[in-house]
């Protein structure tokens, strides 16, 4: 319990305990005035239900505030899990766009990937085609150049065995 509780408590049990012995004048009787007439009755009796009256109206007020108030936590309570709700939802649905979002990206790039594979397929297969090509030229080139090469060594080969010089070492 709380202290305050426990203080109010305690002292209407005091109050009671005085109340109990005193009853004797509490209840002996006085002239009391209202105003406009008087009146005879016990004027102890009178204040001690007056602060009974008191009492109550200030304990049902507690009441009624302490009532109002846990009512007003528990809606505050259920709005704050309806906006944790919807701020979860909110979360899981930009991790969802997300998630498509990286996809689609991931997507996107191996397509450019494949693209960018194509065309160096593609040009490595030009490539390749080019440089066989000028093999095939060189060769033809090279082979072209053999064969008057050897055109040269054979004339030569004749002139110089029609002129019968042994001293001098044939050139090549």
């Amino acid at each position: 319990m709380r202290t305050r509780t426990i203080v109010l408590i305690v002292a209407i049990a005091l109050m009671a305990g005085f109340a109990a012995l005193n009853m004797d004048e509490f209840t002996r009787p006085a002239l009391l005035s209202l105003g406009f007439t008087t009146v005879q009755a016990p004027l102890g009796l009178v204040l001690l239900v007056i602060l009974a009256a008191a009492l109550l109206l200030f304990l049902a007020t507690t009441l009624y505030i302490q009532s109002t108030h846990l009512i007003e936590t528990r809606q505050t309570a259920r709005e704050l899990q309806a906006q944790r709700e919807l701020a979860d939802k909110a979360e899981a649905s930009r991790f969802t766009e997300l998630r498509s979002y990286l996809e689609a990206q991931a997507v996107a790039a191996n397509q450019r990937e494949t693209a960018h594979a194509t065309v160096l397929t593609e040009r490595l297969a030009q490539t390749q085609q080019a440089i066989a090509t000028k093999i095939d030229q060189s060769g033809n080139t090279l082979a072209a150049y053999i064969g008057e090469l050897e055109d040269r060594l054979e004339s030569r080969d004749g002139v110089r065995r029609t002129a019968v010089r042994t001293d001098t070492p044939p050139l090549i």
